[in-house]
């Protein structure tokens, strides 16, 4: 009688120690390659191109009062009509600060003053500004109403000591001439709008 495995049962046999064998040594190069961590060549340039920079920090939320304010001006610039900042106008019990004398009619003047006659370049420029970030002020010893803020947040910066992200926003509101003369003069003479920390719309002026 023979005791000599049957062929099938020996090819399993063997079967089953290379893989044991496989395990004990380890993986193959090839799985070990597909299983890095650290990717090689042209595939490390494109995980680094894929890797998100780091954001700035977000700055806080301006409160409500200030963030209606400036909605209700940004309302006014989409609108296309001058006549429409009289709604925000209207939400303050004093007029704002526009003009270097008392103006009784700031929809006139603005029309009045406003390239176009039309009013429209004075609702560019809102539109511009208002879209950056503010400067925070601390003024006044009210504890619910003692931060100002101003826009652009450039109308508050050192001029002279801008980050390149910070030239460009200057380059977005004036001409490469005006940007230079306001950073040799360290000083900024453009448009400056200014709203409480209460909503209260206090000015929106040009600087000279």
């Amino acid at each position: 009688m023979s005791f000599l495995p049957e062929p099938h049962f020996s090819r399993t046999v063997v079967l089953v120690i290379a893989a044991l064998l496989n395990v004990h040594l380890g993986s193959s190069p090839a799985l070990e390659r597909r299983g890095s961590s650290e990717p090689h060549g042209p595939d490390r340039q494109l995980a680094k191109a894929a890797t998100p920079s780091k954001e700035p920090a977000a700055t806080k939320p301006i409160p409500a009062p200030v963030e209606e304010m400036r909605d209700a001006i940004l309302a006014a610039t989409r609108s296309g009509r001058i006549e429409d900042l009289q709604v925000p106008l209207d939400w303050n019990e004093l007029k704002p600060d526009i003009a270097a004398t008392a103006v009784d009619d700031p929809i006139a003047y603005w029309k009045k003053t406003s390239g176009d006659g039309e009013g429209r370049e004075i609702l560019a420029v809102l539109a511009n500004i208002l879209e950056m970030r503010p400067a925070e002020l601390p003024l006044g010893k009210d504890l619910e109403n003692n931060t100002v803020y101003v826009w652009p947040y450039l109308a508050e910066a050192k001029l002279d000591a801008l980050t390149p992200a910070e030239q460009v926003d200057l380059l977005r509101l004036v001409s490469p001439e005006k940007a230079k003369a306001m950073r040799t003069a360290k000083k900024w003479t453009w448009w400056r709008l200014s709203i409480g920390a209460d909503g209260t719309w206090h000015s929106f002026r040009k600087e000279e």
